[in-house]
């Protein structure tokens, strides 16, 4: 049966006959298979009626025949698979708003945003840092098959982690983390790590998208000679581990779920000083291990406390900064200096079978 396509279609027009959907992508009219349920033979869906179905091991349509208990193949068409055909990605590390033009023949994207941590509040009484609250960890979200128009511009935007605020009084916030998105926040985003005070938690970002996980907290020391570890960048999967702390007793961090960035410990020395470390950050090549917890030791290392990297982002450095991305900040001994939390960032990617948290994410 003959298609009668529109007459001077603009690029990425779509256009449905039946439950067949075709774009235009400036040459010709593209069949879109993601109008159809795929997967491979061994994903076909259980159902009690005739059911059309993708298959991508075999690459061709099937149908369900219920009265014989099975899959038939079909062949009477020839399509043209997968609107977006080539592979390609773009990565954004640097805080700031960019404008990203969607390149020819490219009609979906699938992104990943990581919020920026938090940064610390030590309290100064004039000779060094006393109490001191880490920063939480960002957010990070994701989302594919994301539709976009070929040669048609895209906002995004990379939040920064917050500054170190050094106070003379228990009063004021710590500098929350900037949010990251692709297009806008309700499409895809990861959001800052919140900010929190002398007495009152820092709460993790959270996200939006199809998954992802929120940023580890930091708690409060609510105790003069004090600290707290910055929390975790959040997982594909899971949340940053909540960095640990020193009020009186030494409080564990916690590791990273989900490929999250793990917690920075704190603890006291037992001579009136205290170390603190920063959280761990999240990569941005795909859900892989998750972020040890930062220990809490006698140790005078601040290195010994830092929240491990989770799916190959960095851990919290040995002066107490956030890890890349998103890891919340950390306060070091009698340094009332700026350890900013872990900067955001965005990815994105496209091309045939690749999706978050984990399908051919990495670099093609």
């Amino acid at each position: 049966m003959a298609i009668n396509f529109p007459d001077s279609p603009t690029v990425g027009q779509t256009f449905t006959v039946g439950l067949k959907t075709y774009t235009w992508d400036g040459s010709k009219w593209v069949f879109d298979f993601r109008s159809f349920a795929t997967g491979t033979s061994a994903q076909r869906p259980s159902v009690a009626k005739p059911y059309m179905y993708y298959n991508t091991t075999l690459r061709a349509y099937e149908v369900y025949l219920p009265e014989y208990g099975r899959w038939e193949l079909l062949s009477s068409y020839t399509v043209i698979e997968n609107p977006t055909s080539e592979y390609g990605e773009a990565s954004f590390v640097i805080p700031g708003t960019y404008s990203w033009t969607c390149p020819a023949g490219v009609f979906y994207v699938n992104a990943v945003c990581v919020g920026g941590g938090a940064g610390g509040r030590a309290f100064n009484a004039g000779t060094g840092s006393f109490g001191s609250t880490g920063g939480a960890g960002g957010g990070l979200g994701w989302k594919n098959n994301i539709p976009v128009v070929p040669g048609t511009s895209y906002t995004v935007v990379v939040g920064a982690g917050g500054a170190t605020v050094t106070a003379t009084t228990t009063n004021g916030n710590t500098n929350p983390g900037g949010n990251s998105y692709f297009i806008d926040t309700s499409t895809v985003a990861g959001f800052g790590g919140g900010s929190g005070t002398f007495t009152t938690q820092g709460t993790g970002g959270s996200y939006t998208g199809d998954g992802g996980g929120a940023g580890g907290n930091a708690y409060p020391t609510t105790y003069y000679w004090s600290a707290s570890g910055g929390g975790g960048a959040g997982g594909y999967s899971g949340a940053g581990g909540n960095g640990g702390y020193y009020n009186g007793n030494t409080i564990a961090a916690t590791a990273g779920s989900g490929g999250a960035g793990g917690g920075g410990g704190a603890y006291f020395t037992g001579s009136g000083a205290f170390n603190s470390g920063g959280g761990g950050g999240v990569g941005l090549l795909g859900q892989g291990t998750s972020g040890a917890l930062g220990a809490a030791s006698n140790s005078t290392s601040v290195g010994a406390t830092r929240g491990g990297g989770g799916s190959g982002g960095t851990g919290g450095t040995l002066t107490a900064i956030g890890g890349s991305y998103g890891g919340g900040a950390g306060i070091a001994t009698y340094q009332a200096v700026n350890y900013p939390g872990g900067d955001g960032a965005v990815r994105l990617i496209w091309g045939p079978d690749r999706a978050f948290p984990s399908t051919n994410t990495g670099t093609l």
